[in-house]
This record gives structure tokens, sequence and C-alpha cells, in this order.
């Protein structure tokens, strides 16, 4: 059987991860490479400067010292017997929708997996979810992946909805607006420290968008893409380039003296 690579940023002991394992068991060779404690909210870190270390947990279950990035890295670039045909992460404990998918460790290993060219899934759980069921849909969507392939440099971002799934929708990614502000506090020692991410965010029209499906009972499928140029305003402003090259040819130049 082919290998199949199981991550995570909830840690490799997370309730999540479990289930996803345990759904996917007959479908490939599993391997589980996660990080050894919760990485949440780390976003497409890699560690550079300090040496990475794979634990054993038990056999093909591995506790790495990194982020999730670092360990799909490990993974596919010689650490396991195999080149993985799949990269799965998750099932993460919470929703991954709109923009915070730019902040979820979940979704930057699946990232990490496309830019290393290894088909990709990042799939989420809305709070109060059922893990068993989420499971059966990583099942799906893998199987589907599996026989289908992906888009290049294209993963698949997957929220299931807390109630039982209504049906699958491929979705967009919404737009959450943040009203929240900084909230200064002062320590028992009189120093200043700061709180972010107070106030309740407000999402724009849901129509189409991720977060309108799993707001309506739907498992939401998004279709990433990481050629993050916008192609259309480069082609707008191509005719800034003449006026930017003359200002800069006249332009004062620093000169080492």
């Amino acid at each position: 059987m082919a290998v199949l690579l199981l991550t995570n940023d909830d840690g490799v002991h997370a309730r999540g991860l479990a289930a996803l394992a345990d759904a996917l068991a007959d479908v490939g060779d599993l391997y589980v490479v996660a990080p050894e404690r919760e990485q949440s909210t780390c976003g497409h870190a890699l560690t550079l400067h300090r040496p990475l270390r794979a634990v054993p947990v038990r056999e093909r279950w591995y506790a790495v010292n990194g982020t999730p990035s670092d360990c799909v890295n490990l993974a596919v670039l010689g650490f396991l017997p195999e080149r993985p045909v799949l990269v799965v992460s998750g099932i993460n404990h919470g929703s991954n929708l709109g923009d915070d998918v730019t902040y979820s460790g979940t979704v930057s290993a699946a990232m990490e997996g496309t830019l290393l060219s290894v088909p990709s899934i990042a799939i989420s759980l809305m709070e109060g979810g059922d893990f068993p069921a989420a499971g059966e849909v990583a099942r799906l969507m893998a199987l589907r992946v599996l026989v289908e392939g992906l888009p290049r440099k294209t993963l698949l971002n997957v929220n299931v909805p807390a109630v039982p799934p209504r049906g699958i929708r491929m979705t967009r990614l919404g737009h959450r607006v943040y009203s929240g502000k900084v909230i200064e506090q002062t320590d028992p020692r009189g120093r200043t420290h700061y709180w972010i991410g107070g106030g309740e965010p407000e999402w724009e029209a849901l129509e189409g968008t991720d977060m309108g499906a799993v707001h309506e009972g739907y498992v939401a499928v998004t279709p990433l893409h990481l050629d993050l140029t916008n192609h259309r305003a480069m082609a707008q402003m191509n005719d800034w380039q003449p006026a930017l090259n003359a200002q800069f040819r006249h332009a004062p130049r620093i000169r080492d003296e």
C-alpha cells in the first residue's frame, strides 16, 4: 500500500489526530509525524536555527519538537521509508475558515505538502462537532484525491460543521472582519502588556463561502492555490513600469564611500 502522512497542529496526542488515523487506517500505510505539543496559529513557520528530533510514540507515530510545517518537511524529504502520496492534516479542533487560513498550522502543513509536490488536505471540525463524522469526511476526500489528484499548487481546505453534515459544498474563502482592538493591561509589577483578539468577529456576505456552507450545515471544501500573485492587478499595473523606471534612473543613489 502507498504511504500516507498524517499531521496536525494540536499535537501528537490530540483526539482529532487519533480520529483521523482511525478513519484512514485501511486507505494506505499510515505514518503520523506531528508536533510534540500544540502549535495552533503558528502559521507556516519552519525551524531553521536548532535541530529537530522525532521521538517514537508508538509504531509509525512520531512526536517532533517543531511546527506542523517542520513535520511535513522532515517526513517528505527523507524521514519516512518512502515518499508519501498524500498528506492529510487534522482533524483540527476548531474551524479554519476565511482569512484565518493564513494563521493556521493545520492549513500550513497542507501548504508545505503542496509546495513539496505532494497532494494535501487540511481538515477542521467546528467546535462541538463529532470527530468520527469528520473522520468519515476526511476518508471520502482522501479517496477522491488519491483517484483524481489535485491541480498543481492546489490544496483542499475542508471544514466540517458541528451538526451532522447535510452534504458537501465547493466554496470560496469568506472574509472575516475583526471589530476588536488590542487590550492593554498592567501586571502586578506595573509593566504594560497586551492581548490580541478581543471582540467578536463578523463575516461579510456568506453566499458561496466556506463560512456560509458550515453555517447552513454543509461540509465546506475550498481549493486553495499557492500562487499569491494577483494577475489581474499585475496586468492593470503594467503601465506603472515605464514611469517607475524613469524615476528610478533619476533617483539619487546611495554609494559606498
